[in-house]
């Protein structure tokens, strides 16, 4: 099936011949699924350095990790653009098509990028961009890959708090442990430990949120700044059970920090 058929059938208004293609891939900065997965697509698109939007609307398509596979995130209504002082950039004044909407991010479909072309009029293509899947709900981050796998950047864990992405959240929130905070900026490291309700889960989504109770982490960040702590990397050393004692687990953080020589490369306060 056509993933155009679809659009048809949601808003007849949308077809191949008024429709420009975006297929939005890695530029370079900016992965722009990262960008979906974060809210801001909608906003990310509608800069651009050419007048590539030359339709009344635009059919958006996302790269996926996978070779020739797109998330669909939506149908555009293009209402123009504001040029910047420079000359050089555009802002499209583009909004959502609500009849299309209810597929965004569920969708997934195939199609063979031709060359490295990322505008495409949708009459050449329209024949080519089929449907693989329709999934029941939007896509999230990738499900939780074990604690042994766990390395986040702070933007990837910062999606995942907010989003209460389910697989990760039922993960962590049941396990108590010792986990590492890398900065790769600096070549430092953090060492810290959760114990008690809610797990590593909690601990980490009180950092995101501003408000943890790792008193030595945050003032990690009070020195370096809120801005610094978004290179930050986060995975974990080991877990324990929920009914482990906190000195328990102290003991086990305090082992940790004494193997990776944290007193020589760690980040401390006070």
């Amino acid at each position: 099936m056509l993933v155009f058929d679809l659009v048809r059938l949601m808003d007849p208004d949308v077809t191949p011949d008024n429709t420009k293609v975006h297929l939005a891939a890695w530029n370079g900065s900016e992965d722009p699924l990262q960008v979906y997965f974060q809210g801001q697509f909608d906003d990310w698109q509608a800069w651009q350095t050419q007048r590539n939007f030359d339709q009344p609307y635009v059919l958006s398509l996302i790269k996926m990790p996978e070779q020739d596979r797109w998330l669909y995130a939506g149908v555009y209504a293009s209402g123009g653009y504001d040029t910047l002082d420079d000359g050089q950039h555009f802002k499209y004044r583009l909004k959502p098509v609500k009849a299309c909407a209810e597929m965004a991010g569920r969708l997934m479909a195939n199609f063979t990028r031709p060359g490295r072309q990322s505008y495409l009029e949708a009459a050449d293509y329209d024949q080519d961009i089929l449907v693989h899947e329709l999934r029941p709900e939007r896509i999230h981050m990738a499900e939780f890959p074990g604690f042994k796998k766990v390395d986040l950047a702070y933007r990837d864990l910062n999606i995942l708090v907010r989003q209460n992405s389910t697989s990760w959240r039922v993960a962590l929130s049941n396990v108590a442990g010792v986990y590492l905070v890398s900065d790769p900026e600096a070549g430092r490291l953090y060492i810290g430990s959760a114990h008690g309700e809610g797990g590593i889960w909690s601990q980490w989504s009180r950092f995101i949120h501003g408000s943890g109770d790792d008193e030595e982490l945050m003032n990690v960040i009070a020195e370096l700044g809120a801005e610094r702590a978004r290179l930050f990397r986060f995975s974990i050393l080991e877990i324990a059970d929920m009914h482990a004692s906190p000195e328990d687990v102290l003991d086990r953080e305090a082992h940790w920090k004494g193997v990776l020589l944290f007193h020589g490369h760690g980040y401390r306060t006070g």
